[in-house]
Order: C-alpha cells, then structure tokens, then sequence
C-alpha cells in the first residue's frame, strides 16, 4: 500500500530508488517513475493495466533536460517551448539514442516540461526525466483529488505526494513535430488554433489528424 507524504524530498527518495509514485501535475494527478529505471516503468505499466507496448510520455524539470532527450531541437519546437513551457504541452519529436523502449513510440518521443512546480522538482531532485502518465487504472477517468485514486491502483504504488486538490479540465495538449510540420495528436488544455498561431505567426503548413 502507498505511503501518503506531503514531503516532495521523500517521493524523490522513493523515485531515485527505483519505486513509482504519485504526484500532482498542472492539471491531474501523474503516476511517475524515473525513466531510466526499467524495472520500475514496467511495474508502473502492469500497476495501471496498461496495454504493453504503448509509448509512456515524459516530464522533464526544464527545456536543457526536454532538449536532450530528442535527437535534434527544429526552430518550430524551440518556439513552442519558450511559449508555451513550462505548461500543459506535450512535443513528440524523434527520440534521442540510448532512450528506454517503454518511452519511445515509432522512434519518438513525447516530453513536456509540466506548469506544476512540485513536479518539475521531483524531477530535479531526481536529476533525470519522469515518466509521467495518470494516476488511474487504463481506461479509468484521471483523477484531480487524492481522495479519489483508486484503491486498486494505491496497492501496486509506493508512494502518494499529496498535493491538495488539482485544476482538472483537460490534459496536456500533444503535438508532434516533424518535418517542418505540426500534428495534433491530441487535443487538451491548450487549444489548436493558439498553438497554430506561436509559430512564426501560423505560416508553417499544418495540419491535424
């Protein structure tokens, strides 16, 4: 069964460890493990009864740290990463060598650097990228309150950062870039057109999907 802490120092001693915790986000509550800890992303994915296989996006504590897990950094998501980071924007781009098969989908990548300050420092307390995936049993609704978490979810899980209640609403927009072109890959908090428009005032071709 989970351990409920206020502590931020005491999740990152859980995560550094190699254990899965967790945490508030900007906008639900994350279920998170260092992404270089193998064991722990698979535990995390049987933990959430996640179909395996599926790409496990990442948080990062600040754009140098997103930067380096991609191959290269084109103009257009430098300019989405200033704009728009920290915040609910998740980049897909070409993943960098060395990257873990449980984070890279197709070769790629998805990181953003989270308006959460709690998670942006369970981050850099653990001097690495987070796994950052719902805190829900898959197919379940994401969850804005510790209250509500899943009682089946809470005894596969180490720890809980209980952060108070979270805004909710919608998750992290995605968009990948590639090729000089911007994809939705899914919609959230921020809207399309607005992401559109950050880009060299939305004269690059786009298009969604």
């Amino acid at each position: 069964m989970a351990r409920f802490t206020r502590d931020p120092h005491e999740v990152a001693e859980v995560l550094r460890s190699g254990g899965i915790a967790v945490y508030p986000t900007e906008t639900f509550y994350g279920l998170g493990a260092v992404a270089t800890a193998s064991e722990a992303l698979e535990r995390l994915v049987a933990s959430k009864l996640r179909p395996p296989g599926k790409a496990l996006p990442l948080i990062a504590c600040d754009r140098d740290m997103a930067f380096s897990l991609w191959k290269s950094v084109p103009e257009e998501a430098i300019a989405l990463a200033r704009r728009f980071w920290p915040g609910p924007l998740t980049l897909v781009l070409e993943a960098a060598p060395g990257l873990l098969p449980e984070v890279t989908g197709e070769g790629t990548v998805g990181v953003r650097v989270p308006g959460s300050a709690v998670a942006r420092e369970l981050s850099r307390r653990c001097r690495a990228p987070l796994v950052s995936t719902s805190a829900n049993l898959s197919g379940g609704p994401p969850v804005a309150r510790v209250e509500d978490l899943d009682p089946a979810l809470l005894a596969r899980v180490d720890a809980v950062l209980d952060g108070g209640p979270v805004a909710g609403g919608l998750p992290s927009t995605v968009v990948e870039v590639r090729a000089g072109r911007l994809r939705l890959l899914r919609a959230g908090a921020l809207p399309w057109a607005e992401i559109q428009d950050s880009v060299t005032g939305g004269s690059l071709p786009f298009h969604s999907e």
